[in-house]
């Protein structure tokens, strides 16, 4: 099987059982995605959506966040991963979208990147998800997936490698919804340690199942 038409059963298969993806991320606006993405690094979308809605409450606005202190926001989110250092870089960056952004959540990966605690990961989730453009977000589950599954090679050993080749062989306006794909197949089936080939419906296109993970 070439790549192309692993690609294209892979599209064909999830735009047929999965044709409306979705974060699993709960916001209500610009500024609630980038304070939950910054959060999410290195953890569950679950546990960040425990710790929103308090946060939210109590910091709606850029404006907000912005004036606070790290006393007065450290509280909100210390069961998150790292609270220290993402309490520190969410009071920053609101203070620039306060600055130079009039508090408006930008469109680009270049001006996002320019807050603290946004890489290229977040950037690419924020300007995907926002603003529907053809951004492919690699974070540690669409690394494994595409590595598994065939859709990228061995010398792919960065994000951004995988970023590039994903993105070559993706129609620009599935890249929105490939991104939830991959991230999604990766949080429920395509698991780190324990992948669940038995039940996964991929098996015909998977290089890990057909090649590295022996069935009995």
């Amino acid at each position: 099987m070439t790549k192309k038409q692993r690609y294209q059963f892979l599209i064909g298969y999830f735009t047929e059982n999965f044709p409306e993806p979705q974060t699993e991320l709960v916001y209500e606006n610009p500024f609630q995605l980038l304070v939950a993405v910054v959060l999410s690094a290195q953890c569950t979308d679950k546990r960040v959506n425990l710790v929103t809605p308090a946060l939210f409450e109590a910091f709606p606005t850029p404006q907000d966040l912005a004036k606070t202190t790290f006393d007065e926001l450290f509280p909100y989110i210390k069961s998150i991963s790292y609270p220290n250092n993402k309490t520190k870089h969410l009071i920053e960056a609101a203070k620039r979208l306060v600055e130079v952004y009039n508090s408006e959540v930008p469109s680009t990966i270049e001006e996002l990147q320019t807050l603290q605690g946004v890489g290229r990961k977040t950037a690419n989730v924020i300007v995907s998800v926002i603003y529907n453009q053809p951004a492919m977000a690699v974070d540690t589950h669409v690394f494994r997936v595409s590595h598994r599954l065939g859709l990228v090679g061995k010398k792919a050993t960065t994000p951004l490698a995988v970023e590039k080749e994903l993105v070559k062989y993706i129609p620009e306006e599935l890249i929105p919804k490939a991104h939830h794909w991959l991230i999604l197949h990766g949080r429920y089936i395509c698991v780190a340690r324990k992948p669940k080939c038995k039940t996964c419906a991929l098996q015909e296109v998977c290089h890990y199942f057909n090649t590295e993970h022996e069935e009995d």
